[in-house]
């Protein structure tokens, strides 16, 4: 949410950096500054407007979207396996690359570990290795439904659409706590982001009032231009979610979104873009909110977080480009259970002088240059946890918890790996372009 964008990308000279370790399969290997998608078809298919009937998009070929494509009236967009998306190009400002799972439409995007669905950079997919993706290259997804909100409205406009004429095809929120948007499974979004004004953007991955009959499971967002994924309201459950170099926060919740999260990690890149909020950094790997004014509802947001890992940056200059590891705020709850962070200036952050009311944090270990907690001081409930401003590599099995450092290496029995080894294998993409 928020935030206006700053700090030109930097491409990484990563040869000095890469370890003779590595092996050919290290998922966080960093790899050549100039790497391109090959082998995506030479066919493209441009698409626009509204789809209405149940529509299959075919890994035969490139599907370019032009502008914002709603999927309304009860129609199904199926995705298949290994397909590649981008947008088509247009002028600065104005939407494109942008698909919009309406109250009323469904989709069904089931990828592979081998063959992923991909909404890439149209840099990417040209067959030019000189050219780069960057940030807002794609406009990003978006999933609305009609479960409960905490402000009770049904009509709620999702956010980074606010100036499209027919805007009443982007309201959430209603009473359907089951409400079913359809399937996502092994999705990759990258270079997705569109800023309209301060606090109005659009995210890589963003769900809008979507109910728990909704399955969503190994999706990774790649430098979005804000958020990776953001949560208004509903009860979406998710596992298996990746967040890497977001220019703004990992992971966004608000206006009572009472979902699970099960396995996520969040990885920050120094030579991302980082966003300001009056000049500050304001960069978050999770950033929490009950709503804008802070105000107590019947409905809190409070998501139910397990096995999570939130890796920062490598050095406390760095990390002042960056705001906390987790922030709790205006009357926001969590529940954290397993989870690991490091490489933040400040690690849990809340807004209140303690642990909020009916917030949870149990096997929680805390790494920060500054504040492990803040307040400082504050006491963490629950059993095993323990903060610290020493390196967290050891007593964590973190061979390199800095991704900017080296290749990632996990022992899988802390944090987003606690019960299911390197489980983002072969299906995500790191790439420093």
């Amino acid at each position: 949410m928020k935030k206006f964008f700053v700090f030109a990308m930097v491409a990484l000279l990563v040869s000095s950096c890469q370890n003779d370790d590595v092996t050919a399969d290290s998922s966080f290997s960093m790899k050549a500054s100039g790497a391109d998608y090959t082998g995506y078809p030479a066919a493209v298919q441009t698409v626009s407007g509204a789809i209405t009937t149940n529509t299959t998009w075919t890994s035969d070929k490139v599907w370019e979207i032009d502008g914002v494509i709603t999927v309304k009236n009860g129609a199904k967009l199926t995705i298949q396996a290994g397909t590649f998306i981008k947008a088509k190009p247009l002028a600065p400002g104005v939407a494109t690359g942008v698909l919009v799972i309406t109250k009323t439409g469904q989709i069904d995007a089931q990828g592979t570990a081998a063959a992923p669905v991909v909404f890439t950079s149209y840099n990417l997919l040209d067959g030019n290795a000189n050219t780069v993706g960057a940030p807002g290259d794609f406009g990003g997804v978006v999933l609305l439904g009609n479960a409960q909100v905490n402000n009770g409205l049904t009509t709620n406009i999702v956010e980074g659409l606010d100036d499209q004429s027919n805007f009443e095809e982007f309201y959430y929120g209603g009473t359907n706590n089951a409400h079913n948007a359809g399937s996502l499974t092994y999705v990759r979004i990258e270079y997705a982001g569109r800023i309209l004004d301060t606090d109005v953007e659009i995210n890589g991955l963003t769900f809008g009032g979507v109910g728990n009959g909704t399955v969503v499971n190994h999706i990774q967002v790649s430098y979005g231009r804000d958020d990776s994924y953001e949560f208004f309201g509903g009860t979406v459950n998710a596992t298996h979610l990746v967040s890497f170099a977001a220019d703004d926060d990992n992971f966004d919740f608000d206006l009572g979104y009472t979902g699970t999260i099960t396995k996520a990690i969040a990885i920050a890149d120094a030579n991302s873009t980082h966003s300001l909020s009056g000049g500050s950094p304001d960069s978050n790997g999770i950033e929490l909110d009950n709503n804008a004014g802070g105000t107590v509802t019947t409905i809190i947001t409070r998501p139910v977080i397990s096995q999570l890992s939130i890796i920062g940056v490598n050095s406390s200059t760095v990390a002042a480009l960056y705001e906390n590891a987790i922030h709790v705020r205006r009357a926001g709850r969590i529940s954290l259970t397993d989870v690991t962070i490091s490489g933040y200036k400040t690690g849990l952050r809340w807004d209140s002088p303690s642990l909020p009311t009916n917030s949870v944090t149990t096997r929680v270990w805390a790494h920060a240059f500054t504040d492990p907690t803040y307040p400082s001081g504050t006491v963490l409930g629950g059993i095993g946890n323990s903060v610290s401003t020493a390196n967290p590599a050891e007593k964590w099995s973190i061979t390199q918890p800095f991704f900017n450092d080296g290749p990632l290496n996990f022992a899988g029995n802390t944090g987003a790996f606690k019960t299911e080894a390197n489980w983002v294998a072969n299906w995500t993409k790191f790439t420093n372009f």
